[in-house]
């Protein structure tokens, strides 16, 4: 049997009250010292799983020893081999992996300048070498976050038919951000088995191509921004509905398999602000966010 492969892309900045700067977001996030990564029951033996590389080589907002360092703990416990990787993507940096993780890619004009124009962070050379590599049997989990990070994610969201609002999703009256088997927000999927309810932490809406499945709808109404400025809101923002778009979608790619996400805050686990408020599968809010993240690394391995 041959070695599946996979790439997860990401990009993600939760919201943390008020207008503010993406320097200063990224000032009042930081990993969760004390989150809880365990694994009850691993999928592989320790050390013994596939090849998980994060991406570290496109301006990344998330690294493999910085805010998604409790994700990358969560992996190691299911058993995944676990590293950085700062090579541009291509047919021999791929071959070696396992699985890739590309968390919130910038262009290297929009490091410390969230404003648009938000070019992508991917040449067309590295996106048709992920596309061929995912078409080969590799699979992708590409997570697009609030605007700027779906300018730098769009060569690899385009290479598979996903088109992201470089812009932020938001849920009339505001609150917190659940999606639900209840109310349908959360649909049926081997990677929602066992879920009830997991939540997000503000990011993006999509469409996807017609053969992909929706796993998260944004249902009970939601409108886009879609600001000059991240962060940076008035009357003058120009906005459209949002109800019945996507926060997640899995899409079966020739041999391989990809999963499309518009946020990534859920995935790790962050302290946020003075107050150091939980944010992702550590707050009480989100005690099955973690279980969501392991059921999205084994579908995409082939495990469910």
């Amino acid at each position: 049997m041959r070695r599946r492969q996979f790439l997860l892309s990401v990009a993600s900045v939760p919201l943390v009250g008020g207008l503010v700067s993406g320097a200063a977001q990224a000032r009042q996030q930081a990993p969760d010292p004390d989150v809880d990564t365990s694994v009850a029951k691993p999928a592989y033996p320790q050390g013994q799983g596939p090849r998980l590389a994060i991406d570290g080589g496109h301006n990344n907002f998330h690294t493999v020893d910085g805010r998604f360092a409790p994700f990358a703990a969560v992996a190691r416990a299911d058993g995944y081999r676990v590293s950085g990787l700062t090579a541009p993507l291509s047919a021999a940096s791929l071959a070696d992996i396992d699985l890739l993780v590309v968390a919130n890619p910038l262009a290297a004009v929009n490091v410390g300048n969230w404003n648009l124009p938000t070019p992508g962070a991917y040449t067309a050379e590295e996106a048709a070498a992920v596309k061929a590599w995912v078409e080969a049997g590799g699979a992708l989990l590409l997570i697009a976050d609030h605007m700027p990070f779906p300018g730098g994610a769009e060569p690899l969201a385009k290479a598979f038919g996903f088109d992201f609002d470089n812009g932020f999703a938001q849920k009339a009256g505001g609150g917190p951000e659940f999606f639900q088997r209840a109310d349908g927000s959360l649909l049926d999927h081997p990677i929602a088995r066992g879920i009830d309810r997991v939540q997000s932490f503000t990011g993006s809406s999509f469409r996807a191509p017609p053969q992909a499945r929706p796993l998260m709808v944004l249902r009970g109404g939601w409108s886009v921004a879609m600001p000059q400025k991240a962060w940076a809101f008035d009357d003058e923002t120009p906005r459209h509905d949002g109800e019945g778009l996507l926060r997640g979608a899995a899409l079966s790619v020739g041999k391989g398999r990809v999963v499309a996400m518009g946020e990534a805050a859920m995935f790790t686990a962050q302290v946020a602000g003075p107050q150091k408020r939980k944010m992702g599968f550590n707050a009480p809010t989100a005690p099955q966010n973690k279980a969501f993240l392991l059921n999205v690394l084994r579908w995409l391995s082939g495990e469910i």
